[in-house]
C-alpha cells in the first residue's frame, strides 16, 4: 500500500484537481483507493458528489471525537471511496490546541483501519496546519502539486523544512518522492524555465540524506484544460464529466507512472498500458532566481 499526501501551502495550483483525478484513475486502473479529505473548504469532497449541507460523520469527528474510520468512509465510485471534510475542520485546529499527541490523532485511527487499499490519498489544506501535520505524520509519501510559475516557488523553502522537520520528529519513514506540475501551458518560455529550475534543483540535492533527495517530476505535465475546472460543479471526476478531454488524459498518463513507480518497487505486480505518456519538451533556463527562491536564500 502506497500512502501519499498531496500539499502545497499554496492554494489554486492543482492539488485537490489532482488528488481527486489521480485517485479516480487509479481506481479505474482496478486500483482500491481512499481519498481522506482534511481540507476545511471540502472541496475534494464536493467533486466527488459530497455535499457539506448533508448530515454525515466526516473527518472532523474523527479528528476531535470518538469516531473510528471505518465509520466515515462512503463508496463514491467503484474501486473509490472517501472520507469527506466538513467546514467544522476549520475549528479542529483551536479545540485541539491542548490535546497531547494531536499531530498523530489520524495515525493511531488508521492503525484501527479494517479493510486494506492500494493507494490511500490525502488531500491537505493549502497551509501548513494541524490538520496538514496529521496527513505528514500518516502518510509515507508527498506529492508536491506546482503550478510551473515564479510565484508559486514562494514559499517552497518553508514547506521543504516542514516536511523535514516532521520526519526528523514525527515519522521517520517520510519522503518527498514527486512533484507534479499542473496547469502546464506548453507554449510559454516562463513554465518551462521554471520546470527547468526545479529540475536542476532537485538534481542538485541528490544524495545529499535530505528527505527530498530521491525526488522526481513526473513526465506527465497537466495541461491548462477547462474541462477539469467544470467537473467538480457536477460532483463528479473528469472521468465521468469529460472522458475523451485532454485533462482526462493527462491523469490516466499520471496514473500510469504512478503504477509503473510501484510496480518497480513491488515487481510481482503487473501493470497493462493504457495511455502514451504525454511529456512536454524541456528547454534550458536560468538557474539563479529560483535556486534563490526554493532554497530561501
Amino acid at each position: 500500500m502506497r500512502s501519499i499526501a498531496i500539499i502545497n501551502q499554496k492554494g489554486g495550483v492543482g492539488k485537490t484537481t489532482t488528488a481527486v483525478n489521480l485517485a479516480a484513475a487509479l481506481a479505474e486502473a482496478g486500483n482500491r483507493v481512499w481519498i481522506i479529505d482534511l481540507d476545511p473548504q471540502a472541496h475534494a469532497s464536493l467533486h466527488l458528489g459530497v455535499g457539506m449541507e448533508e448530515d454525515y460523520l466526516s473527518m472532523y469527528d474523527v479528528l476531535t471525537d470518538d469516531v473510528p474510520l471505518d465509520q466515515v468512509r462512503y463508496q463514491v465510485d467503484d474501486n473509490l471511496w472517501i472520507s469527506p471534510a466538513h467546514i467544522d475542520l476549520a475549528a479542529a485546529e483551536m479545540e485541539l490546541a491542548g490535546a497531547v499527541g494531536r499531530e498523530i490523532i489520524l495515525r493511531d485511527k488508521m492503525q484501527d483501519v479494517s479493510e486494506s487499499y492500494d493507494y490511500i490519498i490525502f488531500d491537505c489544506p493549502p497551509s501548513l496546519s494541524v490538520l496538514t501535520l496529521n496527513a505528514l505524520t500518516t502518510a509515507n509519501e508527498i506529492f508536491l502539486p506546482l503550478q510551473p510559475h515564479f510565484l508559486a516557488l514562494h514559499g517552497l523553502s518553508k514547506l521543504l523544512k516542514t516536511i523535514d522537520l516532521v520526519a526528523r520528529r514525527l515519522n521517520p519513514n517520510l519522503k518527498l518522492t514527486n512533484v507534479v506540475y499542473c496547469l502546464y501551458d506548453r507554449g510559454t518560455r516562463l513554465a518551462n524555465e521554471v520546470i527547468n529550475d526545479v529540475e536542476y534543483f532537485l538534481t542538485d540535492q541528490r544524495n545529499t540524506g535530505s528527505v527530498w533527495s530521491d525526488a522526481t517530476s513526473f513526465d506527465t505535465r497537466i495541461r491548462r484544460n477547462i474541462r477539469l475546472a467544470e467537473a467538480p460543479s457536477y460532483g463528479q471526476s473528469i472521468f465521468q464529466y469529460a472522458n475523451d478531454s485532454n485533462g482526462a488524459q493527462d491523469y490516466r498518463s499520471l496514473a500510469m507512472e504512478v503504477m509503473q513507480q510501484t510496480q518497480a518497487a513491488s515487481p510481482e505486480a503487473t501493470i497493462d498500458p493504457q495511455e502514451e505518456r504525454f511529456t512536454a519538451p524541456h528547454t534550458s533556463g536560468n538557474h539563479s532566481i529560483a535556486m534563490e527562491v526554493i532554497s530561501g536564500e
